[in-house]
């Protein structure tokens, strides 16, 4: 693949509401970007871009490969900037933001929750817009539509992330209300997580609705998204790529961004992956809110 063209076609087997007509959109090198980056990137040709295992349709890992319409839009912000983004794997968000504060990695794409309390040690580069929602077996047979309804139920969630926070909090006003409190189930990855909830070990699963979309198209039938629409405990939901605190990484992030707003690579990247709800239509810097309590 060179780098001043690159094909995005449509995938089998990823969620599109409809076919994606094959085509090329021609990405020129920006000399005015590269030429900002810091020396030592220009003199190597490469950033890494840390992950934190599959999720999906923004990371699917296998190996040591990753793709995914993270894994596009890194490769495309790669050929604006004239470098070459490599990725690599560590286990949990504590690791990966570690991993970029010491300069191992120069950031990671994720998308990554930007909420204030992230924002005392690190930028947020903002480029997608989430909501968090429940998937359910098909008819959902517990009636879970939010979080009221959750009491009593078996939820999963993925271990220290914001949705366990919130349904920790919900169970204890559950019981503070005299109702039964929620079973949270933690687990360390969304396919864990969902797997729980197709083998009947749980309720349902609260999490990000972008994924959730994802694995419920793989289903074949058995979920389907619920409490979609409410806020569930969270205000607006901004998430983007993670760069140390006051890095130059971070505007030069934001222009990559927006060059491929202009030219459509951003919207076509983003619809092929099923994402369209979740486009904005500026990246910005930490545009984050309070982190649930």
């Amino acid at each position: 693949m060179s780098l001043q063209k690159i094909a995005y076609l449509a995938l089998a087997g990823v969620v599109l509401a409809s076919p994606v007509q094959a085509q090329e959109i021609k990405i020129e090198v920006n000399k005015e970007l590269h030429d900002k980056l810091p020396d030592a990137i220009k003199t190597s040709g490469k950033m890494i871009s840390v992950n934190n295992g599959s999720f999906p349709p923004y990371e699917i890992v296998t190996g040591t490969e990753m793709t995914g319409a993270s894994a596009d839009l890194t490769d495309a912000i790669g050929q604006v900037l004239g470098v070459k983004i490599e990725h690599a794997t560590v286990g949990g968000l504590p690791a990966l933001l570690a991993g970029v504060n010491s300069g191992r990695y120069q950031f990671a794409f994720g998308p990554v929750g930007d909420y204030k309390d992230r924002e005392a040690a690190n930028d947020f580069v903002d480029w997608v817009k989430e909501y968090v929602v429940f998937a359910a077996l098909k008819g959902n047979p517990k009636g879970i539509t939010s979080l009221d309804t959750a009491c009593g139920q078996r939820i999963s969630v993925m271990a220290g992330g914001s949705a366990e926070r919130v349904i920790k909090a919900q169970s204890d006003k559950c019981t503070t209300e005299g109702k039964s409190a929620v079973e949270v189930q933690s687990y360390t990855d969304q396919p864990a997580s969902i797997l729980a909830v197709r083998s009947e070990r749980a309720d349902a699963f609260f999490s990000s609705q972008a994924p959730l979309t994802y694995f419920v198209s793989q289903a074949n039938g058995q979920l389907e998204l619920t409490g979609v629409g409410q806020k569930n405990g969270f205000e607006d939901i901004f998430q983007g790529a993670v760069v140390p605190k006051g890095s130059p990484l971070g505007p030069i992030m934001i222009d990559a961004i927006k060059v491929l707003m202009d030219n459509g690579a951003y919207a076509t990247i983003m619809k092929k992956w099923g994402l369209e709800n979740n486009m904005i239509t500026q990246p910005g810097l930490n545009l984050g809110g309070q982190l649930p309590k």
